[in-house]
């Protein structure tokens, strides 16, 4: 490890950063379902964000706990940009993001699928990893989140809306956001990797 890698300790800003999403997004589910109208997510599956995206973001945590503690440090970095792409999805809908700027939701999915990808990518590649390698796996695991965020999508809210008939259009947008933000997720890990600044996060194999 590099004196420039990101630290995995538990004093570290990436453990702080997070622990206080993790925090935050808890407290934001709660007042979205307690006060759905204030979370502007009335009509928008609050209830089955409020169970996905506690599931998504403590789902490291709980492999790591299960099956990785022996076998490596806690993977801080992947597990706060996955507890981001949940904690920045309520945070703009609270603040009403999408309905009052245009282009917030094509972001969202452009560095959520990023985010993502970047998170599996350290998870289950070593830094020695080939940029094409990288970039294949990145897209293998980036356009399958997009397309079944789609789908999720269109049968929580969008199949009995009045946008039904313009989904069509946002949903190609959406898609292909999606596997661009996977490939510039993937090169960035990649980047980094060749430049010494991420350390590796892959469990290491149990001996025999």
């Amino acid at each position: 490890m590099t004196e420039a890698a990101i630290p995995s300790t538990r004093t570290s800003p990436v453990a702080t950063a997070d622990v206080t999403a993790k925090a935050g997004l808890v407290l934001l589910l709660l007042l979205a379902l307690l006060f759905p109208d204030m979370s502007h997510l009335r009509d928008k599956a609050a209830g089955l964000r409020a169970i996905g995206y506690p599931a998504a973001s403590f789902l490291i945590p709980a492999l790591w706990w299960a099956f990785w503690k022996d076998r490596m440090s806690f993977p801080w970095l992947p597990d706060l940009l996955v507890t981001l792409t949940c904690f920045t999805d309520i945070l703009g809908n609270r603040m009403n993001l999408y309905d009052t700027v245009e282009s917030f939701d094509d972001w969202m999915h452009f560095m959520n699928c990023a985010f993502l990808a970047a998170a599996v990518i350290m998870l289950t590649l070593p830094r020695t990893t080939t940029l094409p390698r990288t970039i294949e796996r990145g897209l293998a695991f980036g356009a399958t989140a997009a397309i079944a965020w789609e789908i999720a999508e269109y049968y929580a809210f969008i199949a009995n809306s009045t946008e039904r008939r313009f989904a069509y259009a946002d949903t190609l947008s959406d898609l292909a956001l999606g596997v661009l933000g996977a490939i510039v997720g993937a090169c960035v890990v990649h980047h980094l990797w060749q430049q010494g600044r991420l350390q590796d996060t892959v469990p290491v194999p149990q001996s025999a």
